[in-house]
């Protein structure tokens, strides 16, 4: 007999959580990591938007800071993750969801560069030999540390969907597939705002999220297996309707597509 076939929880709050993990992570990206960069070499950083930040000097520190800020919110967000208590789903879901983006946005990029040529790391290893070397690296460095990001994440879901292994999957599902084309839905209409046109859309907005996010789709499948081995916790509640996130996420996602679509300039280049 298969247990009661329990949703995730109400289906618009799982979307906005996931929409402000999707924005964090953006602008961690750009903001934190490559202006912060700019700022710490002495930079000045000229203009910020969802899909680029220019600074006043050349630096690889700032080109490689979008990748690091990443990889450090990812650690934090995991840390919080885990501190907080099992009733706590929303919370908790925010946490994975921004710990898994900011993980897959860093992976991503280092395979992405190698194989495109273009992007963050690609510009990193410009003018070093042998070229082609260096891109090859990049994308089995990137490739191997998006499947240690996978694992990584879904090990951090299972107090989230349970440890049922039939509920767990159908669980996952419901907390990755909607919320991944909402939010790359999200990341192209504020990337088309931007005055450098649609090739920025085409090679940040939408790779970033939708390519480098990819695997929300289809990495609920390893649940079937034993890749990832059944949790210890029981099945969690489900996640409630909550206003103030519905709110607030809207409220944000105005903003952030309104401001940092078009692009915020802080002085002439």
């Amino acid at each position: 007999m298969q247990p009661e076939k329990r949703p995730a929880g109400d289906i618009l709050t799982i979307v906005c959580v996931a929409l402000a993990a999707y924005m964090v992570s953006n602008v961690v990206h750009e903001g934190a990591g490559h202006g912060g960069a700019c700022l710490a070499v002495g930079g000045r950083p000229i203009e910020i938007s969802t899909v680029d930040m220019r600074c006043s000097v050349d630096h690889r520190l700032v080109t490689a800071g979008g990748t690091l800020a990443n990889l450090i919110a990812a650690a934090a967000f995991f840390g919080l993750g885990r501190r907080l208590g099992p009733r706590a789903v929303v919370r908790r879901y925010f946490c994975w969801m921004a710990m898994t983006l900011n993980l897959f946005g860093a992976a991503g990029y280092f395979a992405f560069s190698g194989v495109g040529g273009f992007g963050d790391w690609a510009v990193f290893i410009r003018g070093l030999e042998p070229a082609w070397a260096w891109r090859v690296g990049l994308t089995i460095f990137g490739a191997l540390g998006y499947f240690l990001a996978i694992r990584i994440s879904l090990l951090e879901l299972r107090p989230l969907i349970g440890s049922d292994r039939y509920g767990r999957y159908r669980r996952g599902v419901q907390l990755t597939r909607l919320p991944y084309l909402a939010g790359g839905t999200l990341a192209c209409i504020a990337g088309a705002l931007n005055p450098a046109g649609w090739i920025l859309v085409a090679l940040s907005a939408a790779a970033s999220t939708f390519g480098g996010s990819s695997a929300l789709l289809w990495m609920m499948e390893l649940l079937r297996g034993n890749w990832i081995p059944a949790g210890a916790a029981p099945e969690p509640p489900p996640i409630a309707r909550s206003w103030g996130w519905i709110a607030g996420t809207a409220l944000g996602a105005c903003i952030w597509v309104a401001r940092l679509g078009p692009g915020v300039r802080f002085g002439t280049g």
